[in-house]
């Protein structure tokens, strides 16, 4: 756990605040976070499973590289979409803000994003990419929000990456169009069920249950 700090549980509390947001189809809370996961292709084919014994691959394999994947889930409507990148930049992320803003949400006011606090994750990612006028209307449409550090748990994008991971990226995957093809259509699965996040623990109870983390004040009066 992280030691007391005013910034964390500044930083703590606005993304529960946003997180106790009631459904707005205007201002969509929208989580955002990447994964990388590694290509890898058998060197002997591996036997099928069959009844009562599991699939059983040679511990020899032959790398391929690695895909990054960005994962956006808007934990209120059940929705979820993921992209499949070879690089992991500041341009990539542009280019994902990018088609949250123009395909995803493009009516909706403002988009409230949460992520995680890693260095590309700024709105000034999108003036490395796009000309100004573009990356200026493009910054227009979030409302940021930054998980603190050492805060995964914070990180509901994060929650459902670990879900994918058990659920779909549990296994070798030869190329990144293997990979891409098995996410798509976890994506689908998914989304097709309008799997929700209830998510439950409030400011209110951050301040009792984690009270340890809140620095000591000095009153006023």
């Amino acid at each position: 756990m992280p030691k007391p700090s005013a910034q964390f549980v500044a930083k703590m509390e606005d993304v529960l605040d946003a997180y106790a947001r009631s459904y707005d189809p205007d201002y969509p809370v929208v989580c955002l976070d990447e994964a990388r996961k590694e290509l890898l292709s058998d060197v002997i084919d591996p036997v099928p499973g069959q009844s009562g014994q599991v699939k059983r691959e040679d511990y020899q394999y032959i790398r391929g590289g690695t895909v990054s994947l960005y994962l956006a889930v808007e934990p209120l409507a059940g929705k979820r979409w993921i992209r499949c990148t070879e690089r992991q930049t500041r341009v990539e992320l542009a280019g994902i803000l990018r088609e949250l803003a123009e395909i995803h949400y493009p009516d909706v006011k403002r988009i409230v994003l949460v992520t995680d606090n890693l260095k590309p994750h700024h709105f000034s990612a999108l003036y490395e990419a796009f000309e100004p006028e573009l990356a200026h209307t493009l910054a227009q449409r979030f409302e940021w929000h930054y998980t603190p550090e050492h805060g995964s748990w914070l990180d509901i994008a994060e929650i459902e990456l670990s879900v994918l991971a058990r659920q779909c990226l549990n296994r070798r995957f030869r190329d990144r169009e293997h990979l891409e093809a098995e996410v798509a259509a976890w994506e689908i699965s998914r989304n097709k069920t309008a799997v929700k996040v209830n998510w439950q623990f409030s400011t209110k109870d951050a301040r009792v249950k984690l009270r340890r983390l809140y620095p000591k004040w000095v009153s006023s009066g």
